[in-house]
């Protein structure tokens, strides 16, 4: 994570305080997660140089480029038009590789490009992710926070057959609400 410099994927305005561990507004009522949080879910993730990993909520990049760095191929997903734009351009001036972008709804994934070793849901969502965990290799693990608009629980849900799953719940965080659709600009 020390690689990735965070300012470049903050507003101006937040830019000195970059590097504390606080998640910051990156506009359209988004954020970016605090350094702890993109740690935390990278850790449950197990990230094995080469894994085909999906991400559900681009924001700004940074948690992708944060999974690139770790030797990922990243396909990232962001709904809202205008973030996706931002993170696509600043990730290929950053001359990152092995990440590719998206502008579509996160809820269904990308069943085209599936299985993908891991997926991460960087959204707090008020139910468990069917659609997702069907787009899991078998073996693989999917982060996501469940839960309310108020608290989620971190859920890793390993996939160990074709129809069977293992959950695991971790600690509490505040997501921004996983919505559907998509926000053009």
């Amino acid at each position: 994570m020390l690689a990735i410099p965070r300012h470049f994927f903050l507003e101006k305005a937040f830019e000195e305080w970059a590097y504390q561990d606080k998640a910051f507004p990156i506009g359209n009522q988004q954020t970016i997660s605090q350094p702890f949080t993109v740690a935390y879910q990278s850790q449950l993730l197990k990230v094995k140089k080469r894994d085909k990993i999906l991400e559900i909520g681009t924001g700004s990049g940074y948690q992708a480029a944060v999974l690139a760095m770790m030797g990922a191929r990243v396909y990232t997903v962001e709904r809202q038009e205008l973030l996706h734009q931002r993170a696509t351009i600043l990730l290929g001036k950053m001359g990152l590789k092995g990440i590719r972008t998206y502008f579509r709804d996160g809820g269904n994934g990308l069943p085209e490009f599936a299985p993908f070793e891991k997926i991460i849901v960087t959204a707090g969502s008020t139910e468990m992710p069917e659609e997702l965990k069907k787009q899991l290799a078998i073996g693989g693990h999917l982060v996501v926070p469940v839960g309310d608009d108020q608290s989620q629980r971190m859920y890793r849900v390993t996939r160990i057959a074709e129809t069977e799953f293992k959950e695991e719940v971790f600690d509490h965080f505040r997501f921004v609400p996983f919505l559907k659709g998509v926000n053009k600009s």
